[in-house]
């Protein structure tokens, strides 16, 4: 955030297309350049990404967990539950409608998923989700449907969940796409300090109707798809571009998308930025995702 603030007042003794610099700033900085996996026969490929905090005109201390778990994790080499060994990459994306429209997520996942050396075997997204627990997602649905709540440009989607939107610029795909990480595998293993659980919900416009209804099992044949398990919002969004690909792509290949715990513990003291508790939260929530992965990424 200082270097974009700094990008946009420096002022050089030539001529500068502005736009284009934050972009590639924005690139590299996120993990959308320079990140490729390294070569080493046996070690299995895992791709995931995290959002930045949100929200921080609000609170500026506010955190994102799943942003801090990607940049701890990225590029670190971990031990799967089959014993095998697994290289981790992420990328960092944006809460902004915007970059959404533009395809930010499918130049991030695309040349994970058109095979060759730079390609993964498992993908998943990753952002901060309920109190307490983590939750793998089993459906991702199709519409925006958040409003009246912003994002990090303090813009709007256009979809409620009484109107749901498509996103521009979404390629075809189904009204909801099932994740296909080894979740019973991963709920069963996991010990940490938060629950590890299946969330199945979502809400749907069933067929003939046009009303929004909450479903604890999963859609119905022929429904609209109003809210995700994540959701209506960029959570849910980046499960549905991600895994849509992969289902275009590399269909074998297991996706989906976690849900970490909100991350608690800032000080009652204002001024203070961090403190132990929070610290420690933070750590934690990154050691159950690295946990969540080795399990997730196992040869089933």
């Amino acid at each position: 955030m200082a270097m974009t603030a700094g990008l946009a007042r420096w002022e050089p003794g030539f001529a500068l297309d502005r736009a284009a610099l934050r972009s590639r700033f924005e690139d590299a900085s996120r993990g959308l350049t320079n990140n490729v996996f390294r070569a080493a026969p046996g070690v299995r490929r895992v791709f995931i990404s995290g959002f930045d905090p949100f929200g921080l005109d609000a609170e500026i201390r506010r955190a994102n967990p799943s942003g801090s778990a990607a940049l701890q994790l990225s590029g670190r080499r971990v031990t799967l539950a089959d014993g095998s060994s697994a290289e981790i990459r992420a990328v960092v994306l944006p809460v902004r409608y915007a970059d959404f429209d533009a395809g930010i997520v499918e130049r991030a996942f695309t040349p994970r998923l058109a095979g060759g050396p730079g390609a993964a075997d498992v993908i998943t997204s990753v952002s901060q989700g309920y109190p307490g627990i983590f939750t793998l997602e089993d459906w991702a649905g199709r519409a925006r449907s958040a409003d009246p709540y912003p994002d990090n440009n303090r813009a709007l989607s256009g979809g409620t969940r009484e109107h749901p939107v498509t996103a521009p610029g979404l390629g075809p795909g189904p009204e909801f796409i099932r994740t296909t990480l080894p979740a019973a595998a991963v709920t069963a293993a996991v010990r940490g300090p938060y629950p590890v659980l299946l969330n199945t919900e979502v809400t749907e416009i069933p067929a003939g109707g046009t009303a929004p209804v909450d479903r604890a099992d999963g859609p119905t044949p022929g429904s609209r798809a109003v809210e995700g398990g994540g959701g209506g919002y960029l959570s849910n969004e980046v499960a549905y571009r991600s895994n849509r690909l992969r289902a275009e792509l590399a269909p074998r290949l297991p996706g989906g998308h976690l849900h970490t715990p909100v991350l608690t513990g800032l000080p009652a003291d204002q001024q203070l930025l961090t403190g132990p508790e929070f610290e420690r939260n933070e750590s934690a929530i990154t050691a159950e995702v690295r946990a969540i992965l080795e399990h997730a990424a196992a040869r089933q």
